[in-house]
């Protein structure tokens, strides 16, 4: 549901009010997509809806020349006429009874209402119908924007998600760090370690440090991302409420996918809506060597003045019919059945392209669904590793080597697990913005 850009502001307002006390932005998913669908929300979501205003002013103008035309007219003139310019030539040329050749001046006013109606045109009615069709495809494409538009926050979210994940890890891997440099140190204390274990502790502590400035860096990316993709201000920290889950789903098979998008996504209806136009137009143009008819007349009052002007009127039907104009019709005709096969062209690349997509999605959500188990695997599997060394370097049977290794596979474990679900829940929100069903994902 839409809010209004007054609620919206409103809505920045308080949270920039509790970003000056707390200075973060509590933000969900779903938030994040309904501040960028707002009307004065993304900049593409704007323009679109410019678009949707600019196609019915288009179907105004094609519809204003089936309606009623009427201008009214005013007219104060002062004449001089040559009358012998016109053959008006009276009496005996050099007698008192001749005509003057020069009349005027004299005064001319002239107040009158004109009309014209188109009675049949079926190019002017085909016209009109392609202008609904411009207006049904830019609905459309709106909402083939705000699909893409919620699917780039939602992805964005989601790195920003995975960010987090990842500088928890880190967090994570440099405490680990400081309970192995702790463990050697006690160790070499005891008499059962070497100082070489201890620096070998210290070295992997710094490069956990160094790894965890690296993660902050890349949590602070993709916040601005998502704040970019939301085209809120940069200046804002966000606090991200949701966490980086794994909700399986039983994806569906490519062929109903493709049914689903064909008949849900927003860019394949305008696409279809702009092929519809093209073909309307060309119609359009091809009936213009039909005869049009129609009513034209105006009435009004004429005369020297006030006292000398009496009403007077023009009324008639005519049937105009198109005979020869250089050849206009047939280039126009060329023209719009060229737009037409671009048209075709386009829908069937897009076809392609939306059917390409889905299979893309969908092989990636079933690698990635086998991704998590695996990972989670690994994880258990590096922590074990991990204690075992930790035991038998206490014991003093091993030395810090095994340890660091352990270490080092329980971080890439960690990452692992943080990458399998970020993978999936990425291509499963790739696949249902490939069906046109973004907004599931979402809610």
């Amino acid at each position: 549901m839409r809010r209004s850009g007054w609620v919206r502001a409103g809505l920045i307002l308080l949270w920039l009010a509790g970003a000056a006390a707390a200075q973060k932005l509590p933000l969900s998913m779903k938030q994040a997509v309904d501040l960028a669908l707002e009307p004065e929300g993304s900049i593409r979501v704007q323009l679109a809806a410019e678009a949707i205003r600019q196609a019915e002013s288009q179907k105004g103008q094609a519809r204003a020349a089936l309606l009623p035309h009427v201008d009214g007219v005013l007219r104060w003139e002062q004449r001089v006429v040559n009358l012998e310019a016109f053959g008006v030539k009276f009496g005996i040329p050099g007698s008192p009874l001749e005509t003057p050749s020069k009349v005027g001046p004299f005064n001319v006013v002239d107040a009158r209402a004109r009309g014209t109606q188109t009675v049949f045109s079926l190019a002017a009615i085909r016209r009109y119908q392609a202008s609904k069709a411009g207006v049904r495809a830019a609905r459309a494409a709106e909402e083939g924007t705000r699909d893409r538009v919620a699917g780039e926050v939602a992805i964005a979210y989601l790195a920003a998600l995975r960010a987090n994940a990842r500088l928890e890890a880190a967090r994570a891997n440099v405490t680990l760090a400081e309970e192995l440099l702790e463990l050697a140190e006690n160790q070499k204390a005891a008499g059962t370690g070497t100082g070489i274990d201890i620096t070998r502790a210290k070295v992997q502590l710094q490069n956990e440090k160094q790894l965890l400035l690296v993660a902050n860096n890349d949590r602070r990316r993709a916040v601005l991302e998502l704040l970019r993709a939301m085209d809120l201000r940069l200046q804002a920290d966000v606090e991200l409420t949701d966490r980086l889950e794994y909700h399986p789903i039983e994806a569906p098979g490519a062929e109903a996918a493709l049914k689903t998008a064909l008949t849900s996504r927003g860019d394949w209806k305008a696409q279809q809506r702009r092929e519809d136009r093209a073909r309307i137009s060309y119609s359009a143009v091809k009936w213009e060597r039909l005869p049009s008819a129609g009513l034209y007349g105006d009435y009004g009052t004429i005369g020297s003045g006030a006292t000398s002007a009496f009403p007077t009127y023009t009324a008639g039907f005519q049937i105009t019919v198109p005979v020869f104009d250089g050849g206009r019709m047939d280039q126009r005709r060329a023209e719009t059945g060229s737009l037409l096969r671009q048209e075709r062209i386009r829908s069937a690349d897009l076809r392609t392209r939306i059917d390409l997509e889905i299979r893309l999605a969908l092989d990636s959500l079933h690698s990635a669904d086998q991704q998590v188990a695996v990972s989670r695997e690994g994880r258990k599997l590096a922590e074990n590793e991990l204690a075992q060394a930790r035991r038998r370097f206490k014991a003093g049977v091993a030395n810090s080597v095994e340890v660091t290794d352990a270490q080092n596979r329980v971080a890439r474990a960690r990452d692992n697990e943080i990458a399998a679900p970020y993978g999936y829940e990425s291509a499963r929100l790739q696949s249902r913005t490939a069906m046109g069903r973004v907004r599931e994902y979402i809610q």
